[in-house]
């Protein structure tokens, strides 16, 4: 790495002093740069005003919680966040995801597995590859533009975070073909889908009110069943 290029910096909001020190020295020994918050209330104005490249939070912590951290960032923060869920609590997965968590994995957790997932992570936040810069999808009044990583729906900006658009972008720019968990999986996330796993589903309920898509008879992204997810190419007269 040239001088120039600076280490992606992870904060790592974890209230275990022990894990989050072992933790911390095995990610500076593999690239990169990170710091510890073990406040829960600290962690939410030190994740706005540093803006991290990527936040590791744990759901239990003192003061605001990892699940009401997320909630108050995100209007705030774009980068990943990955958080730190027990083995036995899917509830707090689903409420993370839907706070607006971009992964999460379940402890305790291998450190070598929370690198990849991190790694993961923020190679989906890389620049955009140069042959994809100018593409530009228009729906109707929704329009997707890969060059900016942006989304409008009736010439007004809409907020998604990075694991959101990714997903969004995936669907629309294979829009008519039906994409499986197991494709979206692989595509996404570089892993085998294990049939549990319900971050894509949750995903999917974020985004279609975001698109304007009615999340109870939705038309844009369709659920086909036993197969997978359909973004629809033309709604008008469905």
């Amino acid at each position: 790495m040239s001088q120039e290029e600076k280490l992606p910096k992870i904060l790592i909001v974890e209230d275990d002093e022990r894990l989050a020190r072992l933790t911390q020295e095995y990610l500076i020994r593999n690239g990169l740069e990170v710091g510890v918050e073990p406040d829960g209330n600290r962690a939410i104005r030190r994740i706005v005003a540093e803006q991290p490249d990527l936040v590791v939070l744990d759901v239990m912590l003192p003061g605001a919680d990892g699940l009401t951290i997320c909630r108050e960032v995100r209007p705030h923060y774009h980068q990943p966040i990955l958080m730190l869920t027990a083995r036995t609590e899917d509830m707090d997965q689903v409420l993370g995801l839907e706070m607006g968590a971009d992964d999460y994995v379940a402890k305790p957790v291998q450190p070598r597995v929370l690198l990849a997932r991190i790694r993961a992570l923020l190679r989906r936040t890389d620049k955009v590859p140069e042959d994809e810069v100018a593409q530009r999808i228009e729906f109707d009044d929704l329009v997707i533009d890969n060059g900016g990583r942006s989304v409008t729906l009736n010439n007004e900006l809409v907020d998604f975070t990075s694991a959101e658009y990714d997903l969004l972008w995936l669907l629309a720019s294979n829009a008519g073909r039906i994409l499986s968990r197991e494709d979206i999986f692989e595509r996404l996330r570089g892993i085998e889908y294990d049939g549990q796993d319900r971050s894509i589903d949750v995903r999917i309920s974020r985004i279609r009110p975001k698109i304007g898509d009615d999340p109870e008879n939705p038309k844009r992204i369709k659920t086909v069943r036993s197969k997978g997810y359909l973004f629809v190419k033309e709604t008008n007269g469905m």
